[in-house]
């Protein structure tokens, strides 16, 4: 795809999910990338993934004559595809797979968790961090408690997908699963597929930047 070039052509933008504010400025900090910035789009679209093609086309529109390289720091994200459309019609490039499970976990091993046990439900940092206001109050259950098996009477267990090794999150991620009534386990998976992608942006030598990561096995908490 070729390169955008633009009024700072030595400078890239990552127009990102909000949820990934921490874990891309980290990616930045520790790789000593400071040709890259982050702009984060908020975080509760993810509970309504059809504001993101517009939002982010919005940014990339605005973001073009400040910027020689733009990325997105998005999956898929449950857009259905309108992100891709965005995605291609702007010419940039955005993170590897349908959602953010996947690239921190790495495309090979989040296929075989899928396939193990396709009844998962999936929480990251972020997502432990703010479990009560995006996935309690996001889907109404502090005021709809009875909406609880409609919403995961189909799931069978809570995997905690760890960029950190936090005691203080393992066991608040229990505390969540204890509250929708399913078995836990955590997986270690650091940034995965995130930092692959981000630190090898502006490398032209690198013939394919998202390529499969691994992952530590499963554990029970």
């Amino acid at each position: 795809m070729p390169r955008q070039t633009g009024a700072t052509d030595g400078r890239t933008l990552i127009i990102a999910c909000g949820a990934l504010a921490r874990e891309l400025l980290e990616v930045v900090r520790a790789n000593g990338l400071d040709q890259i910035d982050v702009e984060c789009l908020p975080a509760s679209y993810h509970n309504t993934p059809d504001l993101i093609p517009d939002a982010v086309e919005e940014r990339i529109r605005s973001a073009r004559d400040r910027y020689g390289h733009v990325f997105v720091g998005y999956a898929d994200c449950g857009t259905g595809g309108r992100l891709d459309a965005v995605c291609t019609e702007l010419g940039v490039d955005r993170l590897p797979g349908a959602h953010c499970y996947e690239f921190f976990a790495g495309s090979g091993p989040f296929s075989e968790i899928q396939e193990a046990e396709i009844g998962t439900f999936y929480l990251t940092d972020y997502l432990v961090k703010h479990f009560d206001r995006i996935v309690i109050a996001g889907l109404g259950l502090d005021r709809y408690p009875q909406l609880l098996p409609d919403y995961f009477g189909h799931y069978t267990r809570l995997l905690y997908l760890a960029q950190t090794d936090d005691p203080a999150l393992i066991e608040k991620g229990r505390l969540a699963a204890e509250r929708l009534g399913l078995r836990y386990e955590v997986r270690r998976t650091g940034y995965g597929e995130l930092e692959t992608s981000i630190v090898h942006l502006d490398d032209p030598t690198v013939a394919d930047p998202i390529a499969g990561s691994t992952a530590s096995p499963a554990r029970v908490a």
